[in-house]
């Protein structure tokens, strides 16, 4: 008799990755995952008990393709625009990762949209403080403010509701980032939130 085939854990975490890229979350179990390997579910609870903790590993290997998109744009001439391009070219090329990571979760996964967030803040914070002259906290907030940004059109794209070309959201992108910039360096107060934005609104209607 032909000797089994016998797989890793590794292998079997990425043929259900893959089962997620072309289906989705949901459509991860035995028989689709067994199906990308071409056997019997029966390996897969060689090395898990539960579906459920085959999607939590899934998750940290989704997590991992997100972050080497997010190193591919820190290499760039500006970092943190780079970090908010990556973000939307995954969006664009990985949907269903997108929609794993950012949109929901298996339970017992650590992570999320949040997470996403700060993990991108630590990166960046340096560079914005750098080409912008802003300190740390305020480096912060006009980064969190933009990747808001990015979050709302990498959203619109994974539900194929973005009526949006690139162009058009570079330009959006470019408009808030001028606006934020403005008004932390500007407005008094406005980078700690004690500003008075009555009188703020009312001197600037009247131009």
């Amino acid at each position: 008799m032909p000797p089994k085939v016998k797989f890793q854990k590794e292998e079997i975490v990425a043929a259900a990755l893959e089962v997620v890229r072309k289906k989705g979350i949901d459509a991860v179990t035995a028989r689709e995952v067994a199906a990308e390997l071409g056997v019997s579910p029966r390996p897969i609870f060689t090395w898990f008990t539960t579906m459920e903790q085959l999607k939590v590993e899934v998750y940290a290997m989704a997590k991992g393709r997100y972050q080497a998109y997010i190193e591919t744009g820190l290499k760039g001439p500006v970092p943190f625009l780079g970090v908010g391009q990556q973000y939307i070219c995954f969006a664009k090329e990985e949907p269903e990762l997108y929609k794993l990571l950012f949109l929901t979760k298996p339970d017992e996964a650590v992570g999320g949209a949040m997470d996403a967030l700060h993990f991108s803040q630590e990166l960046v914070r340096e560079s914005i403080m750098r080409i912008y002259h802003m300190d740390a906290a305020t480096a912060d907030k006009y980064f969190r403010n933009l990747w808001l940004v990015a979050f709302s059109f990498a959203t619109l794209i994974v539900t194929d509701d973005c009526p949006y070309t690139d162009a058009q959201m570079s330009a959006v992108f470019t408009e808030m980032s001028l606006a934020y910039c403005k008004a932390f360096k500007e407005v008094p107060g406005f980078a700690t939130g004690e500003f008075d934005k009555d009188a703020i609104f009312g001197a600037l209607v009247k131009k």
